[in-house]
């Protein structure tokens, strides 16, 4: 996908708005998509300078903000475009999200994290210190289970001496 700068995008925009040459016109003399060219109008005109700049940020959305986008398309009259520019979206988002939710319903309007999870769970030095720590952890579980096998035996012994003396040798 080829990313065009905001500034050709706003001269061809103004070229179109002289009203001197067509979209098809501009798109043959840029050597772009003519849809491309009629895209760009169509966000000018809805949403107008702001629509042509590009994001440096990738947006995240709540599921309570999908969910409002959807209820307003579903409930005004107004086009996929027109809702998008309204909202400051991408047109196909709408439809992603509704799809969405009529299949999964308000769980698949949730974000979740993208990717696979990570194999590697720890980085080294983590590991390192982890290696530390449960060497000392270690060695106070062997300790814990020394008094613990200690306790038993002399539990065991003075229950043996006990017997002894109340029923004899």
């Amino acid at each position: 996908m080829v990313k065009y700068s905001s500034s050709l995008k706003a001269k061809i925009v103004g070229e179109y708005l002289q009203g001197n040459i067509s979209a098809k016109g501009i798109a043959e003399k840029y050597y772009l998509p003519r849809r491309q060219v009629a895209h760009w109008i169509q966000r000018y005109r809805l949403s107008g300078v702001d629509s042509l700049k590009r994001r440096n940020v990738k947006r995240e959305f709540s599921a309570e903000f999908k969910l409002d986008v959807i209820d307003y398309y579903q409930t005004h009259d107004e086009s996929q475009s027109e809702v998008a520019a309204k909202f400051d979206l991408i047109p196909c988002q709408i439809s992603i999200w509704r799809t969405t939710f009529n299949r999964e319903g308000i769980l698949g309007l949730k974000p979740r994290p993208k990717g696979r999870p990570t194999k590697m769970k720890r980085n080294k030095k983590q590991l390192r210190q982890l290696v530390n720590k449960s060497e000392v952890e270690r060695l106070r579980e062997e300790l814990a289970e020394k008094n613990k096998d200690l306790y038993d035996t002399k539990l065991e012994r003075d229950i043996l001496k006990k017997s002894v003396t109340l029923f004899g040798p």
